[in-house]
């Protein structure tokens, strides 16, 4: 008995050092990050943006595996399964502390199966017309709202996407019914919009910009409480007719529960410098957004006040999880 209790101590022990060893050499390989979203849209351009520098810093591949589809659901879900080695992280947009609310088929708790390792970028959404509809203005878009309640059209990235939150708040704070068409991603949203489809949506401005600039698209209206810097003619919602309205969206770095503090610690510090970079920083000001870089503890923080924020509105809006 006595010899066995020591093989097994002893097994122990080993197990311990392969993994310190393991840990201390982190990343010895390629490291997965799941974007839960079509290529192309805020949330998989800033993931780039990261990965390409985070590879440079620590001389290893960082490579995106975008997984999109039922608002992020999917993404996050294999995400959340993975193995917590630090090999297969996740980076999701402020949507995943909407679903929750809206869709009853989640299958994911972000704050159980998760650690937020740091929240990255703040950006905000801009409110878009085709740039053929006779709306020029928010004082317009929410006369003719309330004119021809349920008539007004826009699209979003699906049921319970931060683009369909974010216009459910706006209609909630000023009074006006819009009709909602729910599609499958930003890409195809922003699509039937520019093609006059649909009448309106709220863009991210990462990938709205470069459509106002082609003339493509019709922006009324920042969602942040302050102007853009790359688009300052442009009002907030707030100052154009809506007073405290404010729908940031963000994008935040996240690794699978249980993985080992000496990565997470080691993770945190990349993107921390990462974000600090003249390159992100020049990179991310170009695209009119703002780099955050906060703790652990502080982007937990950000989530569960998200996380309320968002019930209320489903709630008041009906779209709650059935």
């Amino acid at each position: 008995m006595a010899m066995r209790a020591t093989a097994v101590t002893l097994v122990g022990l080993a197990l311990s050092v392969v993994q310190a060893l393991s840990e201390s050499s982190y990343p010895s390989r390629p490291v997965r990050i799941i974007v839960p979203s079509e290529a192309g849209g805020g949330t998989d351009i800033s993931a780039r943006a990261l990965a390409d520098r985070l590879a440079q810093s620590v001389g290893q591949q960082f490579y995106i595996e975008n997984r999109p589809g039922a608002a992020g659901m999917i993404g996050i879900e294999i995400a959340a399964r993975a193995p917590n080695d630090g090999y297969t992280l996740l980076i999701a947009a402020s949507t995943i502390t909407i679903v929750p609310s809206t869709n009853s088929n989640v299958k994911y708790d972000i704050l159980r199966d998760f650690v937020p390792i740091s929240q990255l970028i703040n950006s905000p959404s801009v409110l878009l017309v085709n740039p053929g509809h006779p709306i020029k203005s928010v004082k317009e878009f929410l006369a003719t709202a309330k004119a021809k309640p349920g008539e007004l059209s826009y699209a979003s990235a699906g049921v319970g996407s931060q683009p369909h939150m974010a216009v459910e708040l706006l209609g909630l704070m000023a009074d006006i019914s819009i009709q909602h068409i729910p599609y499958k991603g930003v890409a195809p949203a922003m699509t039937d919009v520019i093609s006059g489809r649909v009448a309106s949506m709220m863009g991210n401005l990462i990938s709205a910009k470069s459509q106002i600039d082609a003339g493509h698209l019709r922006g009324l209206a920042v969602s942040s409480l302050k102007r853009s810097a790359v688009l300052p003619s442009l009002p907030t919602v707030s100052e154009a007719g809506v007073p405290g309205y404010e729908a940031i969206q963000w994008f935040g770095l996240f690794a699978p529960a249980g993985t080992p503090a000496p990565i997470l610690a080691r993770l945190h510090s990349e993107t921390v410098e990462a974000l600090k970079s003249p390159e992100m920083q020049q990179r991310l000001a170009a695209d009119g957004t703002e780099a955050v870089g906060n703790t652990s503890a502080e982007f937990t923080a950000q989530i569960k006040s998200e996380l309320e924020k968002w019930s209320k509105v489903a709630r008041a809006a009906n779209t709650r999880a059935q």
